[in-house]
């Protein structure tokens, strides 16, 4: 009953946001245009900061004197801006109009986060577009107009600035400015999101999912995170359907009282009928597998591109053959695409919200690369994405590779590839090639190892992890590697907050020391300065090297001949 009053009251804001679906696809008609409108309407909404007007940014600025104002730039370029709007000085970056809400927390190349401003314009054109993403996604699966949503989000206030600004993640934020009528869509509450301990977080989760029957699509990034949902409900699933019969909530897991508190109006009520019917499944198929318990699922939102795409085969061995829609190209620093259609990792350029630049890929190391408008993109071509926001970040190198597959009117469609040439991120960890020197140096030195080369690069697992090579003259006892291996990991934690989340929620694994027979590198090392025409003095070794084919790569084809077979036991 619920469901149709809801869904009969929410006609009217269907239809609001149909229009501005059709608005939005209206612009991609004219891609230059839009994007040369939305460069003005930031330039405008900031023109007033303190760092607009020593730069000389105005609205009526073209490209090209934008261009020659701003060269391309990068965190460490406005950390001072956001180091003074920690502080309360909010117009350092900002418009006086351009209310800051809070900052968003992210990985940076150094040991420090990066925070990413998030303000009232920045939060509007992102819900924006996650609303024509999904009257989109829910009209070309009209059931689930009628269904329920598990969304998977974090808190967005996890601690504050000196000037109390919340600091955590954006999709909390979202959540906690829904109405109560949309609330009531989804099946995990938004108090979930505040637990803090990764095993707890995704029990009370599964609790609150489990005990309804009528989800329609499932929502979060990374589908690694689906499949250690997956598994935690086969582990606990007894657990899950005595709280689920008794209406509580497991002690056995650590959750902040208040929290049990906001949980309790919507965990409280028995439901023996539900738990029973999980016990036949139970029964019937040895576990509680989402394909089971929820029979009216019909789509799955994850991001779908990338080193991330391995995990899909996977994913559906717990959701069956249900659709799967990409979730769109976005970061903390902003949204990129906005996937139209099923069963492709492709999306169209997000172009009235921010303004966008690329640099093909071969020319990004170039000190003077070729820069070109979302217009001028070619298909089948690789770039680079720069981005300007309202948030206050200008020609913003994210370091996301994308292809180029075709257009929508002249608005390209872009597929995320990989991070680039110095980050590895197969979890979203973000990791950079600078962190991998400190943690790896400070390891070595920890045990006065004198190391030359290495070189860290992800495998594929379950769950994947991290491999350190390591010349086996260099640390020839199993102990010195093993040892070595949780120090550069523990620092690793330290260094990157996103790789120590991962690590924590066990989405990956331990990082792993491999010693490699003698004289690989020296044979690695000519095979590189011949590809590339690097004299010695040149040559720059790779300390992180983000392809998951790296290894078998490396083993297959610079090892000694006599020593490629069974490296691992050498």
């Amino acid at each position: 009953m619920l469901r149709h009053l809801r869904y009969y009251g929410g006609t009217f804001i269907r239809g609001r946001i149909r229009r501005d679906a059709r608005h939005f696809t209206n612009l991609l008609a004219d891609c230059r245009t839009t994007q040369r409108q939305t460069l003005s309407r930031i330039l405008e909404l900031n023109a007033d900061s303190f760092y607009s007007r020593r730069r000389g940014l105005t609205a009526s600025m073209s490209v090209e004197q934008f261009r020659k104002l701003l060269p391309i730039s990068d965190f460490e370029t406005v950390r001072d801006e956001i180091e003074q709007m920690k502080a309360g000085n909010f117009q350092s970056l900002l418009g006086p109009k351009n209310k800051l809400l809070m900052f968003a927390l992210s990985s940076g190349t150094t040991s420090q986060a990066k925070y990413i401003p998030i303000t009232s314009q920045f939060l509007s054109d992102y819900r924006r577009g996650w609303q024509v993403w999904g009257i989109n996604a829910m009209d070309s699966h009209h059931s689930l107009h009628m269904s329920d949503i598990v969304q998977l989000g974090s808190n967005h206030d996890q601690f504050r600035t000196p000037s109390g600004t919340p600091c955590g993640n954006i999709s909390g934020l979202v959540g906690a400015m829904q109405s109560r009528v949309v609330q009531t869509m989804y099946a995990v509450p938004n108090p979930v999101g505040r637990i803090s301990d990764s095993a707890a977080k995704g029990y009370t989760a599964l609790r609150c999912a489990y005990a309804n029957a009528h989800v329609g699509m499932v929502m979060t990034a990374n589908p690694s995170t689906l499949i250690q949902l997956s598994k935690a409900a086969h582990q606990h699933q007894n657990e899950l359907i005595r709280d689920i019969a008794d209406g509580t909530l497991s002690t056995n897991f650590e959750i902040d009282a208040e929290v049990r508190k906001q949980l309790h109006s919507r965990i409280a009520r028995p439901d023996k009928q539900r738990a029973r019917e999980l016990e036949l499944i139970a029964a019937r198929t040895g576990s509680i597998m989402p394909r089971d318990v929820w029979p009216k699922l019909e789509l799955v939102a994850v991001w779908t591109g990338g080193s991330v795409g391995g995990y899909l085969d996977p994913m559906r061995k717990y959701f069956g053959d249900v659709a799967i829609r990409d979730h769109g190209l976005s970061a903390s620093e902003g949204r990129m695409t906005i996937p139209l259609e099923d069963r492709t990792a492709a999306g169209v350029l997000d172009v009235g919200s921010h303004f966008f630049e690329f640099i093909p890929e071969d020319e990004h190391e170039s000190s003077d690369p070729t820069v070109l408008e979302a217009h001028e993109l070619e298909e089948g071509r690789n770039y680079f994405i720069l981005l300007t926001t309202v948030s206050g970040l200008y020609r913003y190198d994210i370091r996301d590779v994308v292809r180029c597959t075709g257009f929508m009117g002249s608005t390209p469609l872009l597929e995320f590839l990989h991070k680039g040439a110095h980050i590895a991120s197969i979890t979203g960890e973000k990791l950079a090639e600078s962190q991998v020197v400190t943690a790896i140096r400070g390891g070595l030195q920890k045990m006065k190892l004198d190391v030359h080369h290495f070189t860290l690069s992800p495998i594929w697992g379950d769950p994947p992890h991290y491999r350190l090579h390591l010349e086996r003259a260099d640390v020839p006892v199993v102990e010195m590697r093993q040892r070595l291996a949780h120090d550069v990991d523990a620092q690793l934690q330290e260094l990157n907050v996103e790789y120590k989340e991962k690590r924590q929620s066990g989405r990956l694994g331990m990082l792993e020391c491999l010693a490699i027979p003698n004289g690989t590198w020296e044979r690695f090392i000519r095979h590189r300065q011949s590809r590339f025409g690097a004299s010695l003095e040149q040559y720059k070794h790779p300390c992180l090297v983000p392809q998951l084919a790296f290894s078998e790569t490396l083993l297959k084809d610079h090892a000694p001949a006599e020593e490629r077979v069974d490296v691992r036991a050498a």
